[in-house]
């Protein structure tokens, strides 16, 4: 036998085994998945810091149970975006199916995208948006549209304020850099330019929960008493603010004084607003589990879901909200 033969029966050799080699590990772990039948989705959530956030996290765990198929890994990242880095990078490490992202914020992914796209893990982007030099690091957004909620509440302004030659705006900011404020933000601006009479005199970001949405409005009250509109972007904030202004004796809702808007229309928003505390209410809908299930049964039957998908949102004014309405809160 010549050297070239042997070099060439040594190498067809070497070429065998390593395909048996793969050939076993993709064995190995398809009767593992076989073995425990479940589709494993790692689901980074922003934090706790609200209602809304909360009943989005129950929505989640409730969705993706071992009963119905599922195996998750869920990550609270304490509203820091590095937290959600490392539980990404996690979820890439142990292979999940399906990585299920709730942003901080919407820029910063590119990186963490890239390596959960090259290890073949699709990215389902829930509530917030992203923003990525290539859309094609992420498969699928399901939310709200934050914008139209705040043209929506501008609307109603500008209907009951009509007659009203000037107003007096504080604005109460949700996470700075968050969809949701993004969005909110956007629409009360629009509505203040074409409104030559309206004055936002006072803003500040209270990180959507009552703590800081209190110690914000003690800040506003203290800066300026004369408001018309507090343009409150959740309603934990809100709660904060009617705590300051309570303790400051100023009036508000249906007493007069203080007009509050809010968003979320959680139970607890609403009952404040059938109370008369809260004026306006507009609906963001946390319930996104089933929602992401869908999307992830479309993907396992070989199916495209639509890139981008809104959900359906009303609204909710004191003066026409029923009980029954209330009674049918999912959340």
């Amino acid at each position: 036998m010549n050297k070239a033969t042997l070099f060439f029966r040594i190498a067809f050799l070497v070429l065998t085994l390593a395909s048996c080699s793969e050939n076993d590990t993709g064995k190995k772990k398809e009767m593992t998945r076989n073995a425990t039948n479940l589709v494993v989705v790692g689901f980074s959530q922003v934090g706790a810091e609200s209602d809304w956030r909360r009943a989005n996290t129950m929505s989640m765990k409730e969705t993706f149970t071992e009963e119905k198929g599922y195996g998750l890994l869920f990550r609270d990242a304490q509203q820091k975006q590095s937290n959600q880095i490392v539980a990404i990078r996690e979820f890439i490490q142990k292979k999940v199916d399906y990585i299920v992202l709730a942003p901080v914020t919407e820029q910063g992914w590119d990186e963490v995208l890239r390596d959960a796209k090259a290890a073949g893990i699709p990215v389902i982007v829930v509530d917030r948006m992203i923003q990525t030099s290539d859309d094609e690091l992420y498969t699928c957004w399901v939310g709200s549209d934050f914008r139209k909620e705040g043209d929506t509440a501008v609307l109603w302004m500008e209907k009951t304020f009509r007659d009203k030659e000037t107003l007096t705006i504080a604005h109460m900011q949700g996470s700075l850099g968050s969809s949701a404020q993004i969005g909110r933000t956007e629409g009360l601006h629009a509505g203040a330019s074409r409104n030559a009479g309206w004055k936002i005199v006072l803003s500040d970001t209270g990180d959507f929960t009552q703590v800081r949405g209190k110690e914000v409005m003690e800040r506003f009250l203290s800066e300026f008493r004369e408001i018309d509109v507090l343009y409150c972007e959740n309603d934990n904030m809100a709660f904060g603010a009617m705590q300051a202004m309570e303790n400051a004796h100023i009036q508000y809702g249906s007493n007069g004084g203080v007009t509050i808007i809010s968003f979320d229309a959680t139970h607890a928003g609403l009952e404040a607003t059938r109370a008369g505390k809260i004026s306006f209410n507009v609906e963001c809908n946390p319930l996104h589990g089933p929602r992401v299930e869908k999307i992830i049964r479309q993907m396992l039957n070989g199916e495209t879901p639509n890139k981008i998908s809104y959900v359906d949102e009303i609204a909710f004014d004191a003066a026409t909200i029923t009980q029954e309405a209330i009674d049918r809160r999912g959340y």
